[in-house]
C-alpha cells in the first residue's frame, strides 16, 4: 500500500516546508518537511530536494505500517504512515504491541504521543487529533464503484442468451 495525496497533504500540513536547516522541538536537526537524516547546520535546499527527501523518507514510514498485518483502509494506512514519519518506527511498534491490537486500541491510543523532550506540545496534540480523526474516518467508494462491486458479488457466471 501506499500514502494517498491526502497523506501527503497532511504531512506537510503538519510538518510545514523549510528549504534552511532548523532545530526541531525533540532537538534534531532537520529540513524540508521534517527530514533528518544527515542534515547538516547552514544546510539549503530546494523544494525539488524537499520534495525528494519527503518521497524517501515516507517509503520508510511505508514500509514499517505494511509490516503489520493489519486490513487498512486507505485512510487508516495514511494516519500511521503520518504517526511513523513524525514519531518513527519504534513508537509504530509501541502503538501497535507489536501488531497485537486491534484497529479501535490503536486509535484510541493516537493522542497520547503528544508529546517532545517529555513536554506536551500544542502542534503534536493538534497533528495526533487529525491523525485519529483521518484514522476512525471510513473510506467511501464512489456510487458506480460500490454498484459495480454489487454487480460483481451478484454475478452467477451463466449467460441469459
Amino acid at each position: 500500500m501506499k500514502i494517498s495525496e491526502k497523506g501527503l497533504a497532511l504531512i506537510k500540513e503538519f510538518e510545514g516546508l523549510r528549504l534552511s536547516t532548523y532545530t526541531c522541538a525533540g532537538g534534531k536537526k532537520t529540513i524540508g518537511y521534517g527530514h533528518t537524516k544527515g542534515v547538516k547546520l547552514g544546510q539549503k535546499i530546494t523544494q525539488a530536494q524537499a520534495d525528494e527527501y519527503l518521497r524517501q523518507d515516507v517509503a520508510s514510514a511505508e514500509s514499517a505500517v505494511s509490516k503489520y498485518k493489519y486490513n487498512y483502509n486507505q485512510n487508516q494506512f495514511d494516519a500511521l504512515v503520518s504517526f511513523t514519519y513524525n514519531c518513527g518506527a519504534g513508537n509504530l511498534k509501541k502503538i501497535t504491541d507489536n501488531g497485537m491490537r486491534t484497529l479501535a486500541q490503536i486509535s484510541a491510543r493516537l493522542p497520547n504521543y503528544n508529546k517532545a523532550s517529555g513536554k506536551v506540545l500544542a502542534g503534536l496534540t493538534r497533528r495526533r487529533a487529525a491523525e485519529k480523526k483521518l484514522f476512525d474516518t471510513p473510506v467511501k467508494t464512489s456510487s458506480s464503484a460500490a454498484a459495480a462491486q454489487s454487480y460483481y458479488k451478484k454475478y452467477t457466471g451463466k449467460s441469459t442468451s
